[in-house]
Parts: structure tokens; C-alpha cells; sequence
């Protein structure tokens, strides 16, 4: 019986931004906690609170905070944090929502250098995106 192998880590191909085209990252905010996978089940019905973010492969989630940080400005508010989180499907189809790394509105993190690359983000996955914090509940 074959024994199950990890793939071998590829090496982290640099992006030439001025060369290669950005990728549309389809952004969904939520107040508090993460959609669910129902919630973006049919297609042409996910959540109203999409945003779309015109980025690289090579992008931290640092600079997707960055880029959320212009159309929700609550995230600027001390306290406040963006959970991130990758949607697709699984192997059978059926969608999943995985949290993959979180960062904080004034203080670096751990999470904050991982690329779209290292998250295992593939074009056409969705980005779901919570905002948690004290004073980002406002509006729940």
C-alpha cells in the first residue's frame, strides 16, 4: 500500500508587477464573525458586502488591510481586526471557508507577511473577510 507524501515546497516565484496582470480578489466584509459556506452556496447570490480588490499573487495580507482599510474605515479604529478567510471548493465541490490569518489595525502580527501564494489562494477563490473589535460592532 502506497504511503500518502508531502508534495515538495516550490519556491517562491517573484511577481513582476509592472509585467504580469493583477488578479480580481473578490472581498466579502461581515461585522463580527465569517459568512458561512452557505451563505455563497448559489452562485450569483453570495453576500452584498463584496468588494473588489485588484491585486497580486505575491500580495500580504497586510497590504489586502491596507487596500480594506480605504472602503471600510472602521477598520482603522484602535482595537479592530480583519480576519481573513479563503472560499472554495473542495475536492467533491461542496465549499468550504477556511480562516487563514488575521491582522490588527495598529500593530504588526504574525499573519501579516503571508502571501496569497503561501495561503494556498488560487484565482477564483473568494476572500471572506471579518471585522472584529470593539468599536467595528457598531453597525451589527
Amino acid at each position: 500500500m502506497a504511503t500518502w507524501q508531502r508534495p515538495a515546497r516550490r519556491a517562491m516565484v517573484a511577481v513582476d508587477r509592472g509585467k504580469s496582470c493583477p488578479l480580481l480578489l473578490r472581498t466579502f466584509i461581515k461585522h463580527g464573525a465569517h459568512h458561512k459556506a452557505e451563505d455563497y452556496a448559489t452562485r450569483g447570490s453570495e453576500p452584498s458586502t463584496e468588494i473588489h480588490l485588484h491585486t497580486w499573487m505575491d500580495a500580504t495580507l497586510r497590504e489586502l488591510s491596507d487596500m480594506i482599510k480605504q472602503s471600510v474605515p472602521e477598520v482603522r479604529m484602535r482595537g479592530s481586526r480583519i480576519s481573513f478567510a479563503i472560499v472554495y471548493p473542495d475536492k467533491r465541490g461542496v465549499l468550504v471557508v477556511k480562516e487563514v490569518g488575521s491582522t490588527h489595525a495598529l500593530r504588526r502580527g504574525p499573519y501579516d507577511e503571508k502571501n496569497l501564494t503561501e495561503l494556498h489562494f488560487q484565482a477564483g477563490d473568494f476572500m471572506d473577510v471579518a471585522i472584529i473589535g470593539s468599536m467595528a460592532m457598531r453597525d451589527s
